[in-house]
C-alpha cells in the first residue's frame, strides 16, 4: 500500500511565499486523493502495491492495461508531490552551490539564465502540469510535462520539479502563475537538489 508522507516542515513554514491554507489544501486533499486512488486502482495487485512509486512509474508497462491510465495519473501525482515537498523548505532559496551550480552554469550559462528559462517553461506550460530540471548525464535540461506526467516515466532523472497546476497557487496568486514562480525560488532547498544531483 502507498501512504501519504507527512510534510517535512510545518504547514506555515513556506510563508509568505506559499501560504498555509494552500499547503493544507494541496497536501491533505490533492496529494491524499492521488494516494487513495492509486491504492484503489491497484487493489489485488500486491506485486505492484509493494513497489516504490518511482519504480512503478518507470515501469507502467507492467500495470494491467485496464487500469494503466488511472495508475499513471495517480502514481505520477503521488511521486511528483512527494518530491515537491522535499525540495522546498523554510529559510531556503538563494543560489545553489557545489556540483549542481557547476552543471547549471555549464548547461545554461549562469544561474540567472537558468531561472529565466525555467520560469518561461513554467509560464508557457498550457493548462495543468509540471516543470522539471532533468539530469541527462551529459548536461541539465528543462522539460515541462502535462498533468501528473514525469520524465521518470521516460527513464530520465529529475532533480528539481515545480507544480504549475492552479491548485498549487490559486488561493494566493489567482491567475498570476508568473508571480507564484518568482516567489517559489525563495523556498527551493538547493542542498536537497544537490543531493538529488549527486545521488
Amino acid at each position: 500500500m502507498f501512504t501519504l508522507p507527512d510534510l517535512p516542515y510545518e504547514y506555515n513554514a513556506l510563508e509568505p511565499f506559499i501560504d498555509e491554507e494552500t499547503m493544507h489544501f494541496h497536501h491533505d486533499n490533492h496529494h491524499a486523493t492521488y494516494v487513495k486512488n492509486l491504492n484503489d486502482a491497484l487493489a489485488g495487485h500486491e506485486d505492484l502495491l509493494s513497489m516504490e512509486v518511482s519504480e512503478l512509474i518507470a515501469n507502467l508497462d507492467k500495470v494491467p492495461e485496464d487500469v494503466r491510465t488511472k495508475v499513471k495519473n495517480n502514481a505520477g501525482g503521488h511521486f511528483n508531490h512527494s518530491m515537491f515537498w522535499k525540495l522546498m523548505g523554510k529559510d531556503k532559496g538563494g543560489e545553489p552551490t557545489g556540483k549542481v551550480l557547476e552543471a547549471i552554469n555549464e548547461s545554461f550559462g549562469d544561474f540567472s539564465s537558468f531561472k529565466d528559462t525555467f520560469a518561461k517553461a513554467g509560464t508557457g506550460r498550457f493548462g495543468s502540469g509540471w516543470v522539471w530540471l532533468v539530469n541527462d548525464g551529459d548536461k541539465l535540461t528543462i522539460k515541462d510535462t502535462p498533468n501528473q506526467d514525469s520524465p521518470v516515466m521516460d527513464g530520465q532523472k529529475v532533480i528539481l520539479g515545480l507544480d504549475v497546476w492552479e491548485h498549487a497557487y490559486y488561493l494566493k496568486y489567482q491567475y498570476k502563475r508568473a508571480d507564484y514562480i518568482t516567489a517559489w525560488w525563495n523556498v527551493v532547498d538547493w542542498e536537497k537538489v544537490e543531493e538529488m544531483f549527486t545521488s
